[in-house]
């Protein structure tokens, strides 16, 4: 990739990436084929995963949320046909977030179920330097994970939303209204006025909005599992390393001890290629 793009360019293409432009616009913009972009994201990406799992290790984090992202791979789940691989339909990107620094210290890419949870979880308490509280929504699968992952270490609590019964046709684009939430102790001994998910939500929001693949009602999706992974690495180095959160006024990797300064598009860039 050396011998084809400089550092510069390379940086642009990066730095487009991760602001939500879509590969044929970066190329119609630089000139610069979809495919070179694509690879560079992919090897960039994979970099990126690999720098975090070394960096993010005994985190001193105190409250942590959790929640996943629904995208899809090829094509929507009720397209897949039972002789295709099963890397396509459905992907959901698990992440865990800290309240208090917004670093995201992990996250998982898989199939929505106890076997993703549970690998997703145990990975999150091997990051982590002390006893956290954990919050998250009702999905079944987290309370066994969280066991799994956790043992006793751990004051865990769910947050359970009831929501309104809407009009489809009405409401197909937009989430019905909440008729009630109410907060439950899982396990240990959570701070029950602290057992929320708005935090993570929030971010949520943020990935749809910076990383193409994610965005809603739009034909940008990944046809390969590994380009998928990639961008989602990409998009979580550059949210924990380089850019500045306006409510913490640093990168949440500065503010978790992680990273001394903000780093740039072109350290990302210059990472090592994973093995």
């Amino acid at each position: 990739m050396a011998n084809i793009l400089n550092t510069e360019k390379q940086a642009a293409v990066i730095g487009a990436l991760v602001e939500d432009m879509s590969i044929r616009g970066i190329e119609r913009m630089t000139g610069i084929h979809r495919d070179t972009i694509m690879r560079l994201g992919v090897r960039v990406g994979e970099s990126c995963t690999a720098m975090m799992d070394a960096a993010m290790q005994k985190l001193s984090c105190n409250d942590i949320q959790l929640d996943e992202l629904w995208a899809f791979v090829g094509k929507k789940q009720r397209n897949i046909e039972t002789h295709e691989d099963s890397f396509q339909g459905d992907q959901y990107t698990f992440v865990a977030l800290d309240r208090d620094t917004k670093l995201v210290p992990c996250f998982r890419v898989g199939k929505r179920d106890k076997a993703t949870a549970v690998d997703f979880l145990q990975d999150l308490h091997g990051r982590l330097a002390n006893r956290v509280q954990l919050s998250s929504d009702a999905f079944k699968a987290y309370a066994e994970a969280v066991e799994r992952g956790f043992g006793s270490e751990v004051d865990y609590g769910q947050i359970v939303k009831v929501f309104t019964a809407t009009d489809l046709g009405q409401r197909r684009y937009s989430p019905p209204d909440i008729f009630s939430s109410s907060r439950h102790t899982i396990q240990g001994n959570p701070d029950r006025s602290r057992i929320c998910t708005s935090h993570i939500e929030a971010q949520n929001l943020t990935i749809r909005m910076h990383c193409r693949r994610l965005t809603r009602l739009t034909n940008a999706f990944s046809k390969k599992l590994e380009n998928f992974k990639a961008a989602v690495g990409l998009h979580f180095a550059y949210y924990n390393f380089v850019k500045v959160h306006g409510s913490i006024r640093c990168t949440p990797a500065m503010a978790a001890g992680v990273a001394s300064s903000p780093w740039t598009v072109n350290d990302l860039v210059s990472l090592p290629e994973a093995a």
